[in-house]
């Protein structure tokens, strides 16, 4: 944990960004009824029931320094789904990149695997530009 703290002491360097990944799984809810509007002196009433929709996953990499976030909604969380989400990262976000400093968690599909997983082995080499790989311990590992 102290690398990744000393990670964000460091001065900016745009040829080295450094970036924080993350994704978070969502309910998906529509309302069961449909809510009565607010008058003068009654504010808008809705029911506590709803209807579940499914769910959807959020990914989001972070590059605190320079103020930029990329997101992308996905329906599951797959080893594909976060290579594919990394490759649009190193493709599109940062094409003239050298190398890019991921700060993630130990999650199962965090792993070089998931990018031959999804692309040819000539395809799968862009993981490379993830040199500095820092992974943050997961919260059980923290607090035994």
């Amino acid at each position: 944990m102290y690398d990744v703290l000393d990670l964000y002491e460091e001065e900016y360097d745009p040829e080295n960004p450094l970036v924080c990944f993350d994704e978070k799984p969502k309910q998906l809810v529509g309302d069961k009824r449909t809510s009565i509007p607010m008058k003068p002196g009654s504010p808008e009433k809705y029911d506590y029931e709803y209807v579940r929709n499914g769910t959807a996953n959020i990914f989001v990499a972070v590059e605190f320094k320079a103020g930029k976030r990329v997101t992308q909604v996905t329906k599951r969380r797959t080893m594909v789904d976060f290579a594919q989400f990394m490759k649009m990262l190193v493709d599109k976000e940062y094409p003239d990149v050298e190398n890019i400093r991921l700060v993630m968690d130990n999650l199962n599909t965090h792993k070089e695997k998931s990018f031959y997983e999804a692309f040819n082995k000539d395809e799968a080499g862009f993981g490379t530009k993830f040199m500095n790989l820092q992974i943050c311990a997961s919260a059980a590992q923290r607090h035994p």
